[in-house]
């Protein structure tokens, strides 16, 4: 029996329908460069704050045209793993499902650091929330779904990766799923205080040192700097997303978009508040 991982926050993080999604997703999709990159980093909250800002990422990852793309997640659930492989199966959806690259699996597995556990998988929602506009744009697409806990291994993980992928012929891209700092009251973290000075140092000072590591293409850097300093949810995605990239031939990084959950409030009228989540797109290029 096939596995099958259900869209668990279809209607919650995104529409669950291919109609609604279409109508946030195509203004979006639109407007993004049509720059091919072979690797990039999204942000992974509801669609309605990053959407616009992951829809760059994803469209340059697509006009890559790639066989397989691997999805390294962040870790927002309990998960003993250093890494957990949804090795088989399909993901679901509203635009059809996308099949598990069932071969590269069978290799990536054998990385030191990955541990088979489709389960780990079921309630995280930082790689199901890039998937829709994946299948909207590339229907035959195989993704290989993997968590990856920030540590020590990540970096290494996301080499082997890269070889595994490059040692079957795929023509493969990768894709990191984190967000920024997550500031204010509702997440216990305020070092600047409350209120929009602090909710600009988080994007202006605190993100932007974890943004200014990936760019320099510090792949062992960016794991110590999350932990210290909370700048990122999704380091170990980042640090493996880097050293698939070299691995794969990336000599640099292009920032495409920096914003916050507070920017995106005052683009549409909102009052601002004291909590603001950063998001971050960018490709890797091979010059």
């Amino acid at each position: 029996m096939s596995l099958i991982r259900e869209a668990a926050y279809a209607g919650r993080f995104y529409p669950a329908d291919a109609v609604d999604c279409d109508a946030l997703a195509d203004k979006w999709l639109a407007d993004a460069s049509d720059k091919p990159a072979m690797a990039a980093v999204a942000p992974h909250a509801g669609w309605t704050f990053s959407g616009p800002t992951a829809a760059l990422s994803i469209k340059s990852i697509a006009r890559y045209n790639p066989e397989t793309i691997v999805v390294f997640g962040a870790v927002h659930v309990p998960d003993p793993n250093k890494a957990s492989l949804f090795h088989a199966g399909e993901w679901r959806t509203p635009y059809g499902s996308l099949q598990v690259d069932e071969e590269l699996a069978k290799r990536v597995v054998r990385i030191r650091s990955v541990q088979t556990d489709p389960g780990a998988h079921a309630q995280e929602h930082s790689i199901e929330v890039e998937l829709p506009m994946i299948r909207r744009l590339l229907e035959n697409v195989k993704i290989l779904p993997l968590m990856v806990r920030p540590g020590p291994w990540a970096s290494e993980l996301g080499r082997d990766t890269a070889r595994a992928a490059l040692d079957l012929g795929r023509r493969v891209a990768f894709l990191a799923s984190t967000d920024l700092t997550h500031y204010g009251p509702a997440f216990r973290f305020e070092p600047q205080g409350r209120g929009p000075a602090g909710v600009r140092w988080a994007k202006d000072v605190n993100d932007r040192r974890f943004v200014d590591l990936v760019r320099q293409l510090e792949m062992d850097a960016v794991v110590p700097e999350a932990a210290a300093h909370r700048n990122a949810c999704g380091s170990g995605a980042v640090a493996a997303t880097i050293a698939a990239a070299i691995e794969a031939g990336a000599a640099r990084y292009l920032e495409l978009q920096h914003t916050t959950s507070a920017e995106v409030d005052a683009a549409t009228g909102q009052s601002p508040g004291a909590n603001s989540v950063g998001y971050q797109a960018g490709i890797f290029l091979t010059e």
